[in-house]
C-alpha cells in the first residue's frame, strides 16, 4: 500500500477508524497514535524513514480526522478499547505502539488494559498529568470558549506552538486541516478526556517496556513529567532531543525513527518482545 492511501476499519463497536498501513503484513507490527485534534497525518514526515519490513499503521483516534465523531466523551479508556478493537480488525496478536502526546495516555491505557496485546512503547512529548501546567490551562480556557466553529488563525497558533525547529510549510498546512476536521465538541470532549485520564495509575499498571522521547523545548510537558513516567514503567529511558519541541516525529523524523529502530531492535534482540523483559 503506498504511503499517502488511507483505509478505514469497522470496529466491533461499530465505530469506524481512518488508518494508514505500509510495509509487510508480516513483519513486526508497530502502530502509531497521534496527538490532541491531529489525524493519522501526523506521522507523514516519520513514516518514510520505517524499515519496510515492518507492518507500520497509523490510526487516527475517534472523533479526529476522517474517522467517525461520535456525541458525548473521547475519554481515554475509550480510545484504548478502540485501538484493541482495531488490531482485532487486523488480525494483529500484538504490537509496539508508538504515541504522541494524546496518543502517549492513549498507548500506556491500552498497555495497562490490555498487557498480552503490547510488545512495547514508545511514548513521545508523554504528560504525567495536567495539573500546574500553564500552556495547558491556557488551552483549556480558549477550548472552553469556543462556539460552533473552530478559528482557524487559533488553530495556527496552537500548532505552531507544539514545534520549535521549522518543518514544511506543505505539511503544517495539512496537519492544520486535519485539526479544522475535529467540531468543536470534539475539541472540547477530547481534551476534557485527557484532563480525566489516570496516567499515572495506567503507567504503574504497564508491564511493557518503554522509551520515552522528548523535546529539550517542550513547551508543554516538563522534564520531570518524563522522569515520573520512568520511575513508574517497570523498564523506560528517556531520550531528550536538544533544541526541539513538543514534536520530536515533526522537527527530527530520521532521528526519531532512528531512536525507535534501536529500541524495537533491543525488543527483538533480548527477547522483552515475548517475555517484558528488562530494557535500558
Amino acid at each position: 500500500m503506498s504511503r499517502s492511501d488511507c483505509s478505514f476499519a469497522r470496529l466491533s463497536n461499530g465505530l469506524r477508524l481512518a488508518y494508514v498501513e505500509q510495509g509487510r503484513r508480516d513483519g513486526p507490527a508497530v502502530v502509531m497514535l497521534h496527538g490532541y485534534t491531529d489525524s493519522h497525518r501526523s506521522f507523514d514526515l516519520l513514516r518514510p524513514h520505517l524499515p519496510e519490513g515492518w507492518r507500520v499503521i497509523a490510526v487516527t483516534a475517534r472523533g479526529h480526522g476522517q474517522s467517525d465523531k461520535p456525541d458525548g466523551a473521547c475519554e481515554v479508556v475509550d480510545m484504548a478499547a478502540d485501538v484493541k478493537a482495531l488490531l482485532d480488525a487486523l488480525g494483529i496478536e500484538r504490537a509496539v505502539i508508538v504515541g504522541h502526546s494524546m496518543g502517549a495516555g492513549t498507548a500506556l491505557q491500552f498497555a495497562a488494559e490490555y498487557p498480552e496485546r503490547v510488545s512495547g512503547l514508545v511514548l513521545i512529548g508523554a504528560f504525567a498529568g495536567f495539573q500546574d501546567k500553564p500552556a495547558v490551562a491556557e488551552l483549556a480556557e480558549a477550548v472552553a470558549s469556543f462556539q460552533e466553529h473552530v478559528d482557524p488563525e487559533f488553530v495556527l497558533a496552537f500548532q505552531e506552538s507544539t514545534f520549535a525547529e521549522p518543518i514544511p510549510q506543505r505539511f503544517l498546512d495539512a496537519v492544520i486541516s486535519e485539526s479544522l476536521r475535529c467540531p468543536a465538541f470534539v475539541w472540547r470532549a477530547a481534551l476534557q478526556g485527557q484532563l480525566n485520564a489516570a496516567i499515572l495509575d495506567a503507567a504503574m499498571r504497564t508491564q511493557a517496556p518503554a522509551l520515552l522521547i522528548r523535546g529539550e523545548k517542550d513547551a508543554f510537558v516538563p522534564l520531570e513529567d518524563q522522569l515520573k513516567l520512568r520511575d513508574l514503567l517497570p523498564s523506560a529511558r528517556v531520550f531528550t532531543m536538544v533544541g526541539v519541541g513538543h514534536a520530536p516525529h515533526w522537527e527530527r523524523p530520521a532521528e526519531t525513527s532512528a531512536l525507535i529502530q534501536g529500541f524495537v531492535g533491543e525488543l527483538a534482540d533480548t527477547g522483552a518482545v515475548l517475555r517484558y523483559g528488562v530494557f535500558g
